[in-house]
């Protein structure tokens, strides 16, 4: 009996080692791979840089469901006057899917619907915000897609709503919509809204208070947002964002096979994002870079001085000193373990008093000449002058002997 109960503990302590391991393998130290991805297209970026550190199938397109809305969202903070009155019309009120319960001719600011949208998903919210901004839906999906290739420099993404409803042509990729987040979350109030967890709602048919979809708010630490969407087509997605001291990073997970695989997802790049890098400051704007660059009329070249316009951040392994370098066309270089990335610095141009210094060179020769001509002249007058005045002078003195000489000769 003893020999049974011994030989069972050291099956059960077996049989927990097992479990511990595989929990163990997602606390974000180890290497992050495709397969432990349930979505079928993922990325993981640095907000900051926009550095991609995982991806799988970024560029497959798919339907993306409600994270539509996170488009949405920044148009109108951008586009539209947050104390604009909008009235709900018809077709918002009988937007199908979830809601914000808006009626019909009920009277809302622009940006208690931003909320509606962003927090509580609310379709009618963003039919309301679409009519509001664009006249129609169908005008606002094509203002809105100029604004993402224009803002954004998307590529993968034609949208036909505001909201996510499924339409064969609404389309996009995870790698597009990590851009289009980082571009969101880069404007503050646009962060505040994703990151509000709770907010009183008010309305004529709906009276309570709102509690943000996204779980990530609630159960992940340093979480910041973004939002999460599903439909029968699209299955679940998800884009979420956590920050954490000075980094913060963007992940994205699309048609996974339900909600909860879409936070495992997420949370898993998140993980391994934080165990394994962090976003550094390289360059302080109007930092200052040389470069020796070959001149034919020089041997040992030209020192040329190169500028960047702006702070510049690039994310690397923890721990890692990044190597910088400029290259001749004035491309700073950040190296770090196996990831790189180039950033465009300003050529410095020359001091103008060396310019100017030498315009000045330039035009002496003809100012002298001048001057030499004006003196000349002014010599030549005052020749001409004396000459004149001396004549003048002799004839005058003559003059008066002539009449002198009669006189003289009746006096005898």
């Amino acid at each position: 009996m003893r020999t049974l109960l011994i030989s069972l503990l050291a099956v059960a302590c077996l049989f927990s080692t097992s479990i511990v391991k595989p929990a163990a393998a997602q606390d974000g130290t180890a290497v992050l791979t495709t397969d432990q991805i349930n979505g079928e297209s993922a990325i993981l970026i640095d907000a900051k840089t926009g550095q991609v550190l995982f991806e799988k199938n970024p560029h497959e397109k798919l339907f993306p469901a409600s994270i539509t809305k996170i488009a949405t969202g920044i148009y109108a903070i951008e586009n539209g006057n947050p104390n604009d009155i909008v009235t709900v019309s018809k077709r918002a009120r009988w937007e199908e899917g979830t809601r914000v319960y808006l009626a019909e001719g009920e009277q809302v600011t622009l940006e208690k619907l931003e909320y509606g949208l962003l927090m509580n998903s609310g379709n009618d919210a963003a039919t309301a915000i679409a009519e509001h901004l664009g006249g129609t839906v169908e005008h606002f999906a094509d203002q809105l897609n100029a604004y993402l290739a224009e803002k954004v420099g998307v590529t993968e993404t034609h949208f036909t709503n505001a909201h996510g409803l499924h339409d064969p042509e609404h389309y996009t990729t995870a790698s597009d919509m990590a851009k289009i987040a980082q571009y969101a979350m880069q404007n503050p109030k646009f962060r505040e809204m994703v990151a509000t967890e709770r907010l009183p709602w008010d309305g004529l048919e709906w009276k309570t208070v709102v509690v943000n979809h996204n779980k990530l708010l609630r159960n992940y630490e340093g979480a910041t947002g973004i939002k999460n969407g599903f439909t029968d087509q699209a299955r679940n997605t998800l884009v979420g964002s956590a920050k954490r001291g000075d980094s913060e990073f963007i992940a994205v997970t699309m048609k996974a096979g339900s909600s909860n695989f879409t936070y495992k997802d997420v949370t898993a790049m998140l993980d391994y994002a934080f165990a394994h890098f962090e976003t550094k400051q390289i360059a302080s704007a109007g930092q200052t870079f040389t470069r020796t660059v070959p001149n034919a009329n020089q041997e040992k070249g030209e020192s040329v001085t190169f500028t960047a316009d702006q702070d510049l951040y690039a994310t690397v392994p923890i721990g890692t000193n990044p190597e910088t370098e400029v290259a001749m066309n004035g491309q700073l270089i950040v190296r770090a373990d196996k990831l790189s990335r180039t950033y465009a610095l300003k050529r410095k141009e020359e001091p103008r008093v060396a310019a100017a210094s030498s315009a000045e060179e330039e035009t002496q020769p003809a100012m002298s000449n001048g001057s030499r001509y004006g003196i000349l002249f002014t010599w030549l007058g005052l020749n001409i002058f004396l000459v004149v005045y001396i004549v003048a002078r002799a004839r005058k003195r003559r003059r008066q002997r002539l009449r002198q000489i009669p006189r003289r000769a009746n006096w005898s």
